[in-house]
């Protein structure tokens, strides 16, 4: 698969968040708000949180136990080839790593499973600029 960032973005539902945050003022709370104010369900995976953003959160993609249409990375580069490999295992169709976070490895293993894969970019930013909401 190659669909573009907008492409993406114009066809998933479901969005697990790796890494939300439960703190207001980051970047990994903020923008899955944004994007579940524009109707994706946001699905927050956390080590330790029980809730984020009004939604249970899970400590790894493993535990969501529902399919996922994009999982969206605020992990740091190191920790994205194992994000990645879980991807894979859920069989999770996109890999999203968020801006300023690049992974060779998790593009190789993403793209080798067929995977759309996207790093450096904001899923936010995107979908504010492009004034998108979530398919129905």
């Amino acid at each position: 698969m190659s669909r573009t960032p907008r492409e993406l973005l114009e066809s998933v539902r479901t969005i697990a968040v790796v890494g939300c945050s439960t703190q207001p003022h980051k970047a990994a709370h903020r923008i899955p708000a944004i994007l579940q104010a524009a109707g994706y369900r946001v699905i927050p995976v956390h080590r330790t949180a029980s809730q984020i953003l009004g939604e249970p959160a899970y400590p790894t993609l493993a535990d969501i136990g529902q399919p996922v249409d994009l999982v969206d990375v605020f992990r740091p580069g190191a920790e994205c080839a194992g994000v990645a490999r879980q991807a894979v295992d859920i069989g999770a169709p996109a890999l999203w790593l968020q801006l300023g976070i690049s992974s060779p490895e998790a593009r190789q293993i993403a793209e080798s499973a067929g995977m759309d894969y996207v790093e450096n970019d904001c899923t936010g930013a995107r979908v504010q600029v492009w004034g998108l909401r979530a398919p129905q």
